[in-house]
């Protein structure tokens, strides 16, 4: 039995830039900064998701996607910011914590090839 590799796909920069000036928007005002936080979260996962990263939950992928990240401590960050927001369970949102998770996320989509 032969095993086969799966190609890793190479990653739409241009559609990933779209929907992360986007996201931007929502940086504007206090009132949106989860949203913000949330969809960069979501466009990372669907990086992920493109670049045929094994896992049932974005967790499971993001551990197999570690090694690839320069900042892996900013991504589970702004992950788990993200997953506490949906939640409603997070408390005040801080700009510096949103900064962090931005910068965090934006640099894992760069690593992936998401962003150049």
């Amino acid at each position: 039995m032969k095993l086969r590799l799966v190609p890793r796909r190479k990653l739409k920069p241009a559609k990933f830039k779209e929907q992360w000036i986007e996201l931007q928007q929502f940086c504007k005002s206090k009132d949106t900064w989860a949203l913000a936080v949330i969809n960069a979260d979501k466009l990372l996962d669907e990086a992920l998701k493109k670049k045929r990263l094994k896992g049932k939950s974005m967790g499971e992928r993001l551990v197999q996607a570690q090694k690839t990240f320069t900042d892996n401590d900013s991504v589970w960050f702004a992950h788990n910011m993200a997953k506490k927001l949906l939640d409603d369970s997070y408390g005040k949102l801080k700009e510096s914590e949103v900064k962090k998770s931005l910068v965090g996320i934006r640099q894992a989509l760069r690593d992936l090839g998401a962003l150049e």
